[in-house]
């Protein structure tokens, strides 16, 4: 399976401005530039999308790891919160901490956690990343 996106960058630097879009069309020429990324600007950056990537790869992977185990309902909201940080002349994606609240109907604090965990370190984008990965799971009743 592959997947695709592309980014239209005109002009250089900061007052380059770029447009981001996905195969699916979900995002198709959205804003992206200096604005977006570092001064909160409408638009997204490449950080938003990769914490929006490893959110909804790691939710949809603890999904089935939990329907897997034998649970068949429930609910999973996750967020990430992914890190830049300065790293020499450039700068480097060193972290992405994954906050989960999940309500699973008859299962175990050491069941959930062993999963959650199991998802975390299994889901394709946290492989991909090169980062610290954390999770703060909660399970409610």
């Amino acid at each position: 399976m592959i997947r695709t996106g592309s980014a239209h960058y005109e002009g250089l630097g900061k007052a380059g401005k770029g447009r981001v879009s996905t195969q699916s069309g979900v995002l198709a020429d959205a804003r992206y530039d200096f604005n977006t990324r570092f001064e909160n600007e409408p638009g997204t950056n490449p950080e938003e999308l990769v914490a929006a990537a490893h959110a909804s790869c790691f939710t949809m992977a603890l999904s089935f790891a939990l329907a897997a185990a034998g649970h068949s309902d429930g609910t999973l909201d996750t967020k990430a919160a992914v890190t830049l940080d300065k790293d020499g002349d450039g700068f480097k994606v060193t972290k992405s901490a994954l906050t989960l609240t999940a309500r699973i109907p008859g299962i175990s604090q050491s069941e959930f956690d062993q999963i959650a965990t199991g998802a975390k370190a299994g889901c394709p984008i946290s492989k991909l990343l090169n980062a610290e990965i954390t999770l703060d799971a909660t399970l409610e009743s």
